[in-house]
């Protein structure tokens, strides 16, 4: 038999998907289905931003957190998050999940109440890379 590593087309990486995720529902069960997409607008122009998923873990992981440069500092990120962990909690999510880099969240989600799960840093890039979680009670 000959093996061939290939590009897959988007029908292949959506069976892909699907394929991992029946495999976890052997173990877990049938996951939720929650997605969270918020966002803040200040005079009809969205300013913020967030997404998650929830997992079949149900862990609830932030996949983008977004503040406009012009209105950092002023609790917006904050607000969503409060809203993302009230989402979680009503979608019976365990743990929130966040990745950001250095030069990003880092000292935002300590704030939040994340607990650094892991890092890293690049050895040629020159930047880290950070791991968080927040267990919901």
């Amino acid at each position: 038999m000959k093996h061939k590593i290939i590009n897959l087309n988007d029908e292949q990486a959506d069976l892909l998907v699907e394929m991992l995720e029946k495999h976890d529902a052997d173990f877990f069960g049938e996951g939720p289905d929650d997605v969270v997409s918020i966002g803040i607008v200040d005079g009809g122009r969205l300013v913020a931003g967030l997404n998650a998923g929830i997992s079949v873990f149900r862990i609830m992981y932030v996949s983008t957190l977004w503040v406009a440069k012009s209105h950092r500092r002023q609790g917006l990120g904050k607000q969503l998050m409060a809203e993302l962990e009230k989402r979680a909690k009503a979608a019976k999510a365990n743990v929130l999940r966040a990745d950001t880099f250095d030069f990003q969240g880092v000292e935002f989600y300590r704030k939040c109440g994340f607990i650094e799960a892991g890092s890293y840093q690049h050895p040629s890039d020159g930047y880290a890379e950070y791991f968080f979680v927040k267990y919901l009670a």
